[in-house]
């Protein structure tokens, strides 16, 4: 608990008045791959406590659109369009389709990680899931072209996942932000090019 409250991260979210550390992870991905821009509808899974949501909302125009979806609660935000449920639920995908209205989806991101018990593998195995599930999503509501961007660790099942992403991009790409936790196996697939 000391460690995250000495987290130079931690420390700038607060200063700078973000919901997560979290941000500057995607913040660096975003300032290296330029994936959030004005013009474009994005899903944030697993979305909770809003940080990445936060930071896209400022990007963005006025008109776009950000739904995140989690199953825990999270505040509301101005401009972020928030379900709260299990994403893997037709009512909840039905929700999510009637709130985008036949808007294209052009970034999916996901920052989901399951709880972790401290054992690869019993964790390993349902951080590939959500992954899995996040992948399924995309390929569900992205337009031609669009982006995914997915936090995964590595290990088992890695590689497997990393070839199903690039079956279905151009390009895809791993990014290790500074402010993933270097001691962490947590690691960001970038898929852009969705065919």
């Amino acid at each position: 608990m000391q460690e995250h409250f000495d987290d130079e991260y931690v420390k700038m979210a607060q200063a700078q008045g973000y919901r997560s550390r979290a941000v500057f992870k995607l913040k660096e991905i975003q300032d290296k791959d330029q994936l959030i821009k004005p013009g474009i509808n994005i899903i944030d899974l697993g979305a909770a406590p809003g940080g990445w949501s936060q930071f896209a909302r400022q990007l963005v125009g006025k008109k776009d659109r950000i739904v995140a979806l989690d199953i825990l609660p999270m505040d509301m935000l101005e401009g972020v369009d928030f379900i709260q449920g299990d994403f893997r639920e037709q009512a909840v995908l039905d929700q999510l389709y009637a709130l985008l209205d036949g808007a294209p989806v052009n970034l999916v991101m996901s920052d989901m990680a399951p709880n972790m018990s401290g054992n690869k593998g019993v964790d390993q195995p349902r951080a590939i899931y959500l992954g899995e599930l996040a992948l399924e999503t995309a390929k569900a509501v992205l337009t031609k072209d669009g982006v995914f961007l997915v936090k995964l660790f590595h290990g088992a099942g890695f590689e497997d996942f990393f070839k199903e992403v690039q079956q279905s991009f151009t390009k895809v790409t791993i990014r290790k932000p500074k402010a993933s936790r270097p001691r962490s196996n947590e690691v960001y697939i970038l898929a852009k090019g969705f065919k």
